[in-house]
């Protein structure tokens, strides 16, 4: 066989921005063993690396607030939520799958962006609202994972210092130096290139995150299983009419119960932003066409895609079933809205470190899986802007000890991505509302990201005739999730704006 492959590059010689000029001339069917049939370095993903990518992401400080969900909505309304949420998820990332090529599923032109996809499909004014409504949401997850990860930080700190002073010292700490550490381990790792180099720290994240989880979940069943044997040792009729109030599995079927605490008002708004919380835990879709531009083919990525997310979006809606569900029957309608850190458990203190610790962990990484496209799109639209500039074109290569391969400078990405982290530090420490935060993030991607762009791009792509029963099916579903995007917005701004007349700007405390 022989095979002949001319190939040049322009000067940023990126894996997902190089531009080739191929000449292919082969004596045997079938593509390049160096490159992919769009002139691109062959793809290496598979259904295992796209499932560790979609879990870094999915499994995510989400998690920590389902407890607190479950507590508004109660036992039959917050696990049918919460399934119902991970039906829609599979379903609509199924959809946007078939997306990745237009036109054959197999030879198809790549779209190599939840952007391009868009562009390819649906054209026009919308391009610009998908990518100011992506971007602006992978902007504000960033903002999100600083916060959470300064609160693990703060609350790892707090434990050992309490403990040290046997409860004497109450520990609290400015959560501003948090903040600012979380940024500077971002700093390093925003200048990785490229998605395709981070498949290790999506692994290493993806074990954190079953680590954490399983540690929260664990702590859940421990608590009600002694709650249980309390009340199997009650002797006194007092002791029994106690540990009955006090029950072994806490919560109703209608959850936060009305009253002195809670006003009717607020239960509305609680279960509103309840709804953005459990959507924000499965928010991945504005990144699932940059994860499948990593599988390699055959089979089709589209194929690989919806294994990858059959087994990711099972996997998570397990945990997040068990891990909710304890924690509300722990806690009941005290279900704090971070069930690590915002004083759910306090012993054993050293596996509440260990959880904490893996939480960072995470959170490094998924900052990461989220802000790559991000910092891709910005910087391939600046070179386009001006081929002709060094600052932002040219590579320089250093050499890093203990590596085989130079590492590639260049001074626009260390630049811009220097100033996006400072930026998100920065807004992190002026809003450390974390469930707010977190409800309100899940509200403004869910609808628009997760289920209208793949929607109507699917009846784009498979020509579905208007007005048939899967075209109104289609956008019945898609209304639906749009009315329950508006509650969970409106409830998470109304908790955000009830925070704020108590908040000191730079004055976090954990």
């Amino acid at each position: 066989m022989v095979e002949k492959v001319v190939a040049t590059a322009t000067p940023t010689a990126k894996n997902h921005h190089q531009s080739f000029d191929l000449s292919i001339d082969m004596h045997q069917q079938g593509g390049s063993k160096l490159f992919d049939d769009d002139g691109r370095l062959k793809r290496s993903g598979t259904m295992w690396t796209a499932s560790a990518h979609i879990i870094t992401a999915v499994i995510g400080s989400g998690v920590l607030s389902l407890a607190w969900a479950i507590a508004q909505l109660g036992w039959i309304a917050g696990p049918a939520v919460m399934i119902l949420f991970s039906l829609v998820t599979y379903y609509t990332s199924s959809l946007l799958a078939a997306c990745y090529r237009s036109g054959d599923p197999v030879t198809g032109k790549r779209n190599y962006t939840y952007m391009d996809a868009v562009h390819a499909n649906l054209g026009g004014l919308k391009v610009k609202l998908c990518g100011l409504v992506q971007y602006t949401n992978l902007f504000g997850v960033a903002i999100g994972y600083t916060i959470a990860s300064a609160k693990s930080m703060g609350a790892v700190r707090k434990s050992i210092c309490v403990h040290a002073s046997r409860g004497r010292n109450p520990c609290h700490t400015n959560g501003n130096v948090y903040t600012i550490a979380f940024g500077i381990a971002e700093l390093f790792l925003s200048q990785i290139p490229d998605f395709d180099q981070l498949w290790w720290l999506s692994i290493l994240a993806a074990v954190m995150s079953f680590t954490y989880s399983t540690i929260g979940l664990g702590l859940g069943v421990v608590k009600v299983i002694e709650r249980k044997k309390e009340r199997k040792k009650c002797l006194s009729l007092q002791q029994w009419f106690y540990v009955t109030e006090n029950k072994v599995i806490k919560g109703s079927l209608t959850g936060v119960t009305v009253g002195p605490s809670v006003t009717e008002t607020e239960k509305v708004w609680n279960t509103f932003e309840a709804l953005g919380d459990i959507a924000f835990a499965y928010s991945y879709s504005m990144i699932l066409i940059e994860i499948q531009d990593t599988i390699k083919s055959p089979p089709s990525e589209a194929k690989t895609m919806k294994k990858a997310t059959f087994i990711s979006v099972a996997v998570t809606t397990f945990f997040y079933m068990l891990c909710g569900c304890f924690g509300y029957a722990a806690f009941g309608d005290k279900a704090p809205g971070n069930l690590l850190t915002d004083a759910g458990f306090s012993n054993p203190f050293w596996l509440l470190d260990i959880a904490n610790i893996a939480i960072v962990i995470h959170l490094v990484g998924a900052y990461q899986v989220y802000c790559q496209p991000l910092f891709a799109f910005i910087e391939k639209y600046a070179s386009k802007k001006f081929p002709d500039s060094d600052f932002i074109n040219k590579d320089s290569e250093i050499c890093v000890p203990g590596c085989s391969k130079p590492y590639k400078l260049n001074l626009f990405r260390l630049t811009w991505r220097t100033g996006f982290v400072i930026l998100t530090t920065l807004i992190s420490m002026l809003l450390p509302f974390f469930n707010n935060i977190v409800g309100l993030l899940g509200a403004l991607g869910f609808w628009p990201l997760t289920v209208y762009f793949p929607v109507q791009m699917y009846i784009i792509q498979k020509r579905i005739p208007k007005w048939s029963t899967k075209w109104v099916c289609l956008q019945v579903l898609s209304l639906a999730c749009l009315v329950i995007s508006l509650a969970a917005a409106a409830g998470s701004i109304a908790g955000i704006v009830d925070q704020l007349h108590d908040i000191k700007l730079f004055g976090s405390e954990y």
